[in-house]
């Protein structure tokens, strides 16, 4: 972690006094764990719904473990997915724990897991019997190949979704093996289309009462993220090509040099290429004669990225880039991660802040990318601490005085909690 950046973060803008909340009453218990089912329930948290995140008390989600790299002792991937919640520390293997969440259940909207097939069925709180006592329940569950026959024994791993689902062959260059996507792309994106269902879910039962079971698979999401390339096959029988950072059908896309860095162009259309040639290089040359026509450059590809690769080299990305944006031209830096966080397009958005941690001091926050005009979402708080909030929860929304507390952490059915309400 760069410390001198996080210390010199602001804290994030906040949210208009009295604006209410998108999912303001929404109550949800999270039984999710490491990254998919969090990122949901972390959006459910953002749009205003109250999260209870539960945790087994012998170290809690296994996302916390994940360290370095770590703040005060807490993973900074736990961090990430956690934001807005209550965490509560339940032995779900207990009859008292299982007891406390059929409560807890009793009062919730929305329910999200993805545990491995059968868990929850073992712990008597799978859909069927839970529907019986909550019949307006939302139930998430979120799973690798979904809960049925031999695909549904498997575990979820975004490596593996990405490898199956062709999404890994794309990846990288021609003369080289497929690449994993650096980013855990598939389980972000499976948590963002479980938040997409659960939100649906919660519209159809506002017009007639009912809850429902709604089933997320990663192998699914990750079939969508291969994007047009299954119709592509399907329709020609033709294996996609892995083009590295080039276009198989359009030349001026992909990665360029200049004289101080890379710069990525997408002139994926004529009208765009056209500005680039004519009005950025000033080369209408390369607009003339076998580069007139897009079918007929592809033929000359590699005489016509030698030509823009010479050109692009006499000057550095700073001058370029404001030239082509001016010109209407797609292009971008290449920027590394760090330069990518430290970038003024970074700070004009708002993306970063920091926020209080009650163990770790001060965090990053990397602002979520909705924006909603008449409810904003909720002013952003550190994901919760190992039973942060146990006792609270208990005393709250269950009702439980500071004695019933005790005797349950006593049995170590609530880990390390607080025995003081």
């Amino acid at each position: 972690m760069n410390r001198p950046l996080l210390e010199s973060l602001p804290s994030p803008r906040a949210r208009p006094s009295g604006a209410p909340l998108a999912l303001e009453g929404l109550k949800v218990v999270d039984f999710s764990h490491f990254l998919s089912g969090p990122y949901c329930t972390q959006i459910l948290a953002d749009f205003g719904a109250e999260v209870w995140k539960i945790e087994k008390p012998a170290g809690g989600d296994d996302f916390r473990s994940h360290k370095p790299p770590a703040l005060g002792g807490e993973s900074l991937g736990y961090l990430w997915t956690n934001r807005n919640k209550q965490g509560l520390c339940i032995d779900l293997y207990s009859q008292a724990g299982r007891e406390l969440a059929l409560k807890l259940i009793d009062q919730a909207d929305v329910l999200v897991e993805n545990f491995s097939t059968g868990v929850m069925q073992r712990l008597g709180l799978d859909y069927d019997s839970v529907s019986r006592r909550n019949p307006r329940l939302i139930y998430c569950s979120i799973s690798a190949a979904g809960r049925e026959g031999e695909l549904g024994q498997r575990v979820g791993f975004d490596p593996i979704a990405q490898a199956e689902s062709g999404l890994m062959a794309l990846n990288g260059h021609p003369d080289a093996g497929p690449v994993v996507v650096g980013s855990p792309i598939i389980d972000i994106t499976t948590g963002m289309m479980a938040g997409n269902a659960v939100l649906a879910a919660l519209a159809a039962r506002a017009r007639d009462g009912q809850g429902q079971l709604v089933e997320v698979a990663m192998m699914d999401q990750a079939a969508q993220m291969v994007g047009y390339r299954p119709m592509t096959y399907v329709a020609t029988g033709n294996e996609p090509p892995r083009v590295g950072n080039s276009s198989p059908v359009v030349v001026a896309i992909g990665m360029f040099a200049t004289a101080t860095g890379p710069i990525y162009l997408c002139c994926a259309n004529e009208r765009s290429y056209q500005r680039l040639m004519r009005d950025v290089l000033f080369r209408p040359d390369l607009c003339e004669g076998v580069y007139a026509d897009p079918r007929t450059r592809i033929a000359h590809r590699d005489a016509l990225r030698a030509a823009l690769l010479e050109e692009l080299s006499v000057r550095p990305r700073e001058e370029w880039l404001p030239l082509m944006s001016a010109a209407g031209v797609p292009a971008g830096a290449a920027r590394t991660v760090a330069e990518a966080m430290t970038s003024e397009d970074m700070r004009q958005r708002g993306l970063l802040t920091a926020i209080d941690h009650p163990v770790a001091g001060t965090v990053p926050n990397l602002a979520p990318p909705y924006r909603l005009s008449r409810t904003p979402v909720a002013d952003p708080k550190a994901a919760p601490t190992l039973g942060q909030h146990t006792v609270s929860v208990l005393r709250d929304v269950l009702g439980l005085g500071s004695e019933d507390i005790q005797v349950l952490v006593r049995q170590g059915v609530l880990g390390q909690a607080e025995a003081s309400p």
